[in-house]
């Protein structure tokens, strides 16, 4: 019992340090941003391709079958209660709200989490990164600097796609495999759909963006013992972000959902004051 509760403490105090450390890790690159300003634009184009037009097939894969499982399941459990013309609606805002953030931040930790510890994680483990310090480069500016703009672009734009070709095909398994009434889908998501759901799904997908980045290229450069050390650098990084995203949406849910009636109030005042003014 001792020791069982030793092992909670001590997971509980590593919690504490890893988040601290990933806060101080943001706030320097922050900081290298407001001094420095935007460098080394040549990788971060690279990144952006890598992040974004190189996670295109998979993403496009994924989004389709995750509509078409969500549709499918949703479908059958609103016919049973009367109202099968809410599928479309009740699937696109699952998977504008959760599951489309969530599912791309999960994809994206694999391919491009995992990519980013194991590279910095092998320039560590030879040196690289000390050679750059030595010629007077940080390694926050010139390595995870690139990675994370690369990624706090490129989310919130492969989640809208991925959302997109879900939806379609979550329309698709409703009104062409399962029958449903093509008008009534439509025509539901329409009215149903408001602008704060696509602002809900850019947030999300932005803060899962920023922390993927930061905890697998703090666990790149953190490296130590040669290839075995880059191996379980990436497998702790992949289980630190995909546990991160998780509870990072619960959080981020709950205060957005809190703040839908403060956006509302905002949107019905800006409107007011443009009518005034026209």
């Amino acid at each position: 019992m001792i020791e069982l509760v030793t092992k909670l403490i001590a997971s509980c105090v590593a919690l504490i340090r890893n988040t601290g450390a990933i806060g101080r890790l943001l706030y320097q690159c922050i900081y290298a941003l407001f001094r420095h300003g935007i460098r080394f634009r040549r990788e971060i184009v690279t990144q952006i391709y890598f992040v974004g037009v190189g996670s295109l097939p998979v993403v496009i894969v994924v989004a389709i079958f995750a509509g078409a499982v969500f549709a499918y399941a949703i479908y059958n459990q609103m016919v049973l209660l009367g109202v099968g013309s809410w599928a479309g609606v009740f699937m696109a805002k699952l998977l504008t709200w959760h599951f489309g953030p969530v599912l791309m931040a999960l994809v994206l930790a694999g391919r491009v989490g995992c990519s980013f510890t194991a590279e910095l994680g092998t320039m560590n483990v030879t040196d690289q990164t000390d050679a750059l310090r030595s010629f007077g480069l940080s390694p926050t500016t010139y390595l995870i600097m690139p990675r994370l703009t690369a990624t706090f672009l490129m989310m919130p734009v492969l989640t809208i796609f991925a959302v997109f070709i879900g939806v379609l095909s979550g329309l698709f398994m409703i009104v062409t495999i399962m029958g449903g009434d093509s008008h009534f889908q439509w025509v539901q998501i329409k009215e149903m759909m408001i602008p704060y759901d696509y602002i809900q799904s850019m947030i999300k997908s932005t803060v899962f963006g920023i922390l993927i980045a930061l905890i697998c290229c703090r666990n790149g450069l953190l490296a130590r013992g040669g290839a075995e050390g880059v191996g379980s650098a990436t497998t702790e990084a992949n289980v630190a972000a995909c546990t991160a995203i998780l509870v990072v949406n619960l959080v981020v849910s709950i205060i957005l959902t809190k703040a839908e009636p403060l956006y509302n109030s905002a949107v019905d005042f800006l409107r007011v004051c443009l009518e005034n003014v026209m």
